[in-house]
């Protein structure tokens, strides 16, 4: 905590941290680490995801071009990841790098807010059948 946070009330505290970063921080870190080492190429991109995802209690929704939605990246893969401590499912995205080569991770933004809300409403179908 930083110094100047330490003289706040606890309510203006976390108003500084967003709740994505602070509650999925360590499912973040075990499914970055377990997708550095990325060598399959996109042929293998969605199994290694899926493989990834799969070792934080998480899932791979489906994957998609990138169509020019997140820079740098041919593919997206759209993943529900638990976040810490709650059995509420979190929205992100693993994006194969233009290459093919890399995956990051990305968060939704405005810029993908209509492609988490589209997995969002899949994720409800889902639950409903």
């Amino acid at each position: 905590m930083l110094s100047s946070e330490m003289n706040m009330p606890a309510s203006a505290t976390q108003t500084l941290m967003p709740a994505s970063e602070t509650s999925l921080t360590m499912e973040l870190l075990e499914l970055e680490l377990s997708l550095d080492g990325f060598t399959t190429g996109p042929d293998g991109f969605a199994a290694h995801v899926r493989a990834a995802a799969a070792a934080v209690d998480g899932a791979l929704l489906f994957e998609l071009p990138a169509s020019g939605l997140v820079p740098d990246c041919d593919r997206i893969a759209v993943l529900r990841i638990p976040t810490e401590g709650s059995a509420v499912m979190a929205t992100i995205f693993a994006c194969l790098g233009t290459g093919g080569n890399t995956i990051r991770i990305e968060m939704p933004d405005e810029t993908t807010a209509d492609l988490k809300n589209f997995a969002e409403a899949f994720v409800d179908v889902l639950q409903r059948i």
